[in-house]
């Protein structure tokens, strides 16, 4: 009974928590997309409304009923995570590290290291490392992005010559080269996996081994603050 007892406290615990994200994340997100609870009510509404009206016309409503209320459920679910991604890229866009919280969700399998390389623009490079190889992510200036990626490939390829090396420089302008934050996780996940396990590993190894940015200064982690200066001693 004990046992019993212990587990549903657990659970209704863990019910609430799941409850709490939900409201916080609505909230989040009615401020960037104020018609979400219109969107979202309407979509059930309508598959709700379509699933019973085609059951009445089979003569088997109750059947359809349930399906219907479980498939709008499902809609609404699907609508508000993507209403709710799509508002949490939009208050992240253009804010100092945006792609280093981008790069934490891509998901397993990768190991990702923020600004491994920054100049005092506040440029800076990320990395990640996965299956497809080192994928090196920059934002800021387009062109002194450019020199930095330059900068750090040269870096590494004095240590990981054999495992393949994407860049990707964020950035609406797609006719560029460019890809939109919102885009990155897709592009990353899209790259063919050629490296194996083992493979991966080592090539994190030596990574850590060469050091990089955030290790070497006493800079917070996360998104960088505006107006930060950085020493000469430590540009590349």
């Amino acid at each position: 009974m004990a046992r019993q007892a212990n587990t549903d406290g657990a659970d209704s615990a863990e019910n609430a928590g799941r409850l709490k994200q939900i409201a916080l994340t609505y909230k989040m997100t009615r401020r960037t997309d104020p018609k979400i609870g219109l969107v979202v009510a309407g979509v059930g509404i309508v598959t709700f409304g379509v699933l019973l009206a085609i059951g009445f016309l089979i003569k088997h409503p109750i059947y359809l009923g349930i399906l219907g209320f479980v498939l709008a459920l499902l809609a609404m679910a699907i609508v508000f995570g993507r209403r709710a991604e799509r508002a949490a890229f939009g208050q992240m866009e253009g804010q100092p590290g945006a792609a280093a919280a981008v790069l934490d969700r891509v998901g397993r399998g990768w190991t990702t290291t923020p600004a491994v390389a920054m100049n005092r623009n506040q440029d800076v490079v990320h990395r990640a490392v996965g299956k497809a190889g080192i994928v090196l992510v920059g934002e800021g200036n387009p062109n002194r992005v450019k020199t930095l990626l330059a900068a750090e490939k040269k870096r590494m390829a004095r240590i990981v010559v054999d495992v393949p090396v994407h860049d990707i420089i964020v950035g609406n302008d797609e006719s560029q080269g460019q890809v939109p934050l919102k885009k990155v996780r897709t592009k990353m996940l899209k790259l063919p996996r050629v490296l194996a396990g083992p493979q991966v590993t080592a090539a994190n190894d030596r990574l850590r081994a060469m050091g990089d940015l955030m290790s070497n200064m006493p800079l917070p982690k996360g998104p960088m603050p505006k107006g930060m200066r950085m020493p000469r001693g430590k540009m590349r």
